[in-house]
Order: structure tokens, then C-alpha cells, then sequence
């Protein structure tokens, strides 16, 4: 009897073109194998409308799934190895709640733009599509709040208060016109949580969302390793603490820590700040011409729920599984707010 590595690999020579499978960083080196395209959430948004296979099976976590099969073309069908796969910090923003919210804050006379991060469920994106607001990754934080900031008086930006912050900074808004939502708003009724004049006149409104695995990464540990070691390099997302992100050699997308690994200079030592698998990839790439090491070990639970066991058993079922839908009272201005994203970053 045939492995899973095995039955992934037969499965994609029998199907050929008509199968895609897609990965991102974070996934473990045996996933990543099997994978077509991998890359960060922008890119593998973009690659979606360009792709002509039957099947698209999306091995990440399922708000990414969603995405593709908002992005996707008739007749395409999506799937995902794990649908329990989550993210955490996506299931902190809540579609209700985002739209009760926002009509909170325009309550007097205001026009609020939100801006949802990738990170964030089709129900979000759909709210976010139906204001006039857009979506953004990491990697793009900068260019889309900068657009945002223009379409209204002021920005909801959720669901990471960290990425909002950080992005933020870059731009030089400064703290006294941002405001950071109560963490109640994230499981309660914002009509309690949300008070409209203490937004009045803020042109930041942050959800108090955060990755729980980019939280683990602290200042003592940067500091550590400024004392330790004063010639390493660190590097983080900037998912981490502002407080981080500001004491780091650099921040960006896992895109921008991959390029960063790569151009260091031989023989120096660079740490990272991200999830696990992208830094153990890097620092095995590189083996005997730099050192890369984990700030942190820090390894995100729903990435690691796609093995090579149930990639296998996907494609095995690729005919009969019901893959990832989106309704189209949802999809249509998901699509909208996803597309408004790639056209500002064209």
C-alpha cells in the first residue's frame, strides 16, 4: 500500500493541470513538498484569478479558503484538507458585530472606512465590501490604510489592533488620534462596548483583535538577545507588540522576512520573529552560510491540522467532497472589497 506522500504525488500526475495546490509559508515542510505555489496571503490571492485548474485545494487555514473561492472563477472548486482549520484572530472579529459597530460610529454624521485584514472571515469582508472599505495583508498595511484614510473621515481597521498600530507608526499618525476599541466589542453587544463621542474626531479606530501566536514574542527576549549575541539581527511581523516591532532591526510580511533571511550576509546570524515552520525552513535553507533561529518557538495549532494524511484523503475525494462555498449575499461584496485590494495594489 502506497504512503500519503505517495498518493499526493500519483493524484497530481493523474489530474495534471486540473489540479492546483496552494500553501502557505506557515504549513510544515512535508505540505509544503506537495505544494504548486506557496507564498504569504497577497500572494497567493493574486495567483487565484490566473489559475485554470478544476480544483484548487488551499492548505492554510479557512479564511484563506474562503478568499480563493470568493476570488475564483465559475465552475472552480475549492477545498481545504482541514475546514476546522481557524484563525483564531479572525474569529475575533465577528461579522454582527463589525456591522453593528460600524453604524455605532457613524451615528453622528461620520463616515467610517473599514479596513479588514486578510485575516478575517468572507462574512467580515463582506460588511467591509458593503461600507466602501477594502482588505489588506502585511505586506500591503502601508499602501491600503493610505487609500482607506482617503475614502471617509476615519478607519475601523480590524481585526489586529498590533498590525493597525504598527502600520500606523509607518505612517506617522500619531497615538492621540487612534482609538482601541474595548476587548468587549469582541464577544459582546457594542452597543455597550462602543462609545461613539469618545471616536469622535479619531481618524483611527482599531478592532482589539490579535494573533495569539505573534503575542508570544516579548521584549525580554529581543533584549536577551541584544545582550547575548549584539551582533545578531532581529526581525519580526508585524503582528507582534508595537513595543517589538520598534526595538526590531526590521518588520514586515513573511514575503519580507524570507528576502531578508536570504540577503543577509554570510556567516552573520539573523533571529525572526514569526511562526515556526517559516523560521526552521529558512534556517535549514541556509545551513553553513548564515544562521537563522526562531526569536521564539511559536507554532501556529491550525496550520499544523493540514498533514499529509488528510492532503491525501482530499485528493482522493476531490470528485465527491463538497468543497468551500461562499453565499452569494456574502460573496459578492467580499469579492468587491477583495478586488478594490488589488486594484489600489496593481
Amino acid at each position: 500500500m502506497e504512503n500519503a506522500k505517495e498518493t499526493i504525488f500519483r493524484i497530481k500526475d493523474e489530474r495534471g493541470d486540473s489540479l492546483a495546490i496552494l500553501g502557505h509559508h506557515y504549513q510544515s515542510d512535508a505540505v509544503i513538498d506537495c505544494t504548486d505555489i506557496r507564498g504569504d496571503s497577497l500572494e497567493l490571492a493574486r495567483k487565484i484569478s490566473g489559475l485554470t485548474a478544476e480544483h484548487v485545494v488551499f492548505c492554510g487555514v479557512y479564511f484563506m479558503a474562503e478568499s480563493a473561492a470568493i476570488l475564483s472563477r465559475p465552475g472552480q472548486k475549492i477545498h481545504i484538507p482541514d475546514a476546522t482549520a481557524t484563525c483564531p484572530m479572525a474569529d475575533m472579529a465577528e461579522a454582527g458585530r463589525v456591522r453593528k459597530t460600524l453604524g455605532i460610529l457613524e451615528e453622528g454624521g461620520r463616515k467610517i472606512v473599514p479596513l479588514t485584514y486578510v485575516n478575517s472571515s468572507a462574512a467580515v469582508k463582506g460588511v467591509v465590501g458593503e461600507h466602501g472599505g477594502s482588505v489588506c495583508t502585511s505586506a500591503n498595511a502601508k499602501v491600503m490604510l493610505e487609500w482607506a484614510l482617503t475614502q471617509g473621515d476615519a478607519v475601523l481597521f480590524l481585526p489586529d489592533q498590533h498590525l493597525g498600530n504598527n502600520t500606523a507608526d509607518v505612517l506617522g499618525i500619531p497615538g492621540e488620534d487612534r482609538l482601541l476599541l474595548p476587548r468587549d466589542v469582541i464577544h459582546g453587544d457594542p452597543a455597550l462596548a462602543v462609545n461613539p463621542d469618545a471616536a469622535e474626531g479619531k481618524k483611527l479606530i482599531l478592532w482589539p483583535g490579535f494573533c495569539p501566536i505573534h503575542v508570544e514574542f516579548t521584549l525580554n527576549a529581543v533584549r536577551r538577545i541584544r545582550k547575548i549575541e549584539p551582533e545578531a539581527r532581529i526581525v519580526v511581523h508585524p503582528e507582534c507588540d508595537p513595543a517589538i516591532v520598534r526595538e526590531a532591526d526590521g518588520n514586515g510580511s513573511t514575503t519580507f522576512l524570507i528576502k531578508y533571511a536570504e540577503e543577509a550576509p554570510a556567516g552573520s546570524t539573523v533571529y525572526i520573529g514569526t511562526e515556526e515552520n517559516l523560521v526552521k525552513r529558512l534556517a535549514a535553507q541556509y545551513a553553513g552560510c548564515k544562521t537563522i533561529k526562531p526569536l521564539l518557538t511559536a507554532l501556529c495549532e491550525d496550520m499544523g491540522k493540514t498533514t499529509l494524511a488528510n492532503l491525501a484523503h482530499t485528493l482522493e475525494t476531490l470528485d465527491t467532497a463538497a468543497p468551500v462555498t461562499v453565499s452569494n449575499a456574502v460573496k459578492e461584496p467580499a469579492k468587491l472589497a477583495l478586488e478594490r485590494m488589488l486594484a489600489v495594489c496593481s
